[in-house]
This record gives structure tokens, sequence and C-alpha cells, in this order.
């Protein structure tokens, strides 16, 4: 388990100003091995203001701390990046995996999305890939 002192690091090491609602968050995300979405961290944030939670996020996304993922729930979920991860099309690209049964939606950083060839003039940003089925945990 990391401790506070390593969080504040981080983030000064990310140039963004450890907070003490910074750290609840980035401690809370950190601890789950799946994406979240704003009203997950609000739940289990109690007492937090959904503003500034989604402030927050919006901040770590832009410092490339965490990243979004529109897995078709309807809400964006926000998943941690990997330490080498600069969220960057299309070398960090990853596939999702969307779990029917317990809902999570899970980083699979190892499986790439393959580039994809574009007409002329066509100039990829981003991708998203989910795969939707049931993981690991809930076939066992």
């Amino acid at each position: 388990m990391i401790d506070m002192k390593e969080f504040e690091e981080y983030l000064l090491k990310r140039k963004i100003k450890p907070t003490a609602m910074r750290l609840l968050v980035l401690e809370f995300v950190g601890r789950h091995d799946h994406a979240l979405s704003l009203k997950d961290v609000e739940q289990g944030l109690e007492h937090t203001d959904r503003v500034t939670l989604f402030r927050t996020l919006k901040t770590f996304e832009d410092h490339k701390i965490i990243h979004s993922v529109d897995d078709g729930s309807g809400s964006v979920k926000y998943a941690l990046c990997l330490d080498a991860c600069e969220c960057d099309y299309p070398q960090d690209i990853h596939v999702h995996f969307s779990c029917k049964v317990c809902e999570k939606t899970i980083c699979l950083p190892k499986v790439n999305v393959p580039v994809i060839k574009l007409p002329d003039g066509f100039s990829p940003q981003e991708a998203n890939v989910v795969i939707k089925g049931v993981c690991d945990k809930c076939t066992a």
C-alpha cells in the first residue's frame, strides 16, 4: 500500500499541488483494479462536493494520471494510468473490458488497439475499444 507521502510526491512530480481532496481521490482510485465513474467516487468518498470531485478528476486526466473510458454504460469512467503511460494516440491506446455480470470496466494495457489505416485527410486523435462479456472473476 502506498502512503500519503508517496502520493504527494507523485502529484508534485506531475506538477499538481497535492491538496487534501486530490490526495484522497488519488488514493481512492488507486486502490481499485477497475475504472470508476464520478458517481462511484462520490459514493466512496462521503461528504465530498460533486463539482470538486469532477474538477479533480479532470485535472488528473489533463495531467495524464488517469484516463477516461466510454464503456457504453452512459457514464464516463476513469482509470489510473500506468507510470509509463502518456495517454497519447496511438502509443498508449489499449482495450477495455466491460463485464456484463459485475458491471466493472477493466483496463487491459497489454492488449493494444491495432492502428487502423484511415483514408487520406483523416487525422485520428483517439480510439476507444471496449470488449463486452464476462470477466475472469465472474467466469470462475
